[in-house]
């Protein structure tokens, strides 16, 4: 896999797919929003100014205020991958919010996606 290619994707991008993503599962952006603050402690003012800067992965997560010290038991498999092997820390990072993001759309209780 090519990371860097990865790393350059736009937040914003990945954002308005991942909102299509669980709004089709019923899910709502609001939902999408508590797991993506959860996961990289932003607020919702800073997560509305890197969807409208269009900042890229590698800037959303170096900016990122807190990573959330539960995000380590995030676990399983995510795109053939198993998210606690993977070796580059921003890959894994973005592999923690796409399992965040699946979970939520499979209909996981908001509790157990946030690893209460």
């Amino acid at each position: 896999m090519e990371n860097k290619k990865v790393f350059q994707y736009s937040f914003a991008s990945i954002y308005r797919l991942y909102k299509e993503k669980v709004e089709k599962k019923e899910r709502t952006a609001e939902e999408l929003d508590t797991v993506i603050l959860w996961l990289t402690g932003y607020n919702k003012k800073q997560l509305k100014e890197q969807i409208e800067k269009k900042s890229d992965l590698e800037t959303f997560f170096a900016e990122a205020p807190n990573l959330n010290p539960n995000a380590s038991k995030i676990t399983g498999m995510i795109c053939g991958y198993r998210i606690e092997e993977i070796e580059d820390p921003l890959m894994q990072k973005i592999r923690y919010m796409d399992k965040l993001v699946d979970e939520l759309a499979k209909g996981r209780k908001m509790e157990k996606i946030l690893r209460e």
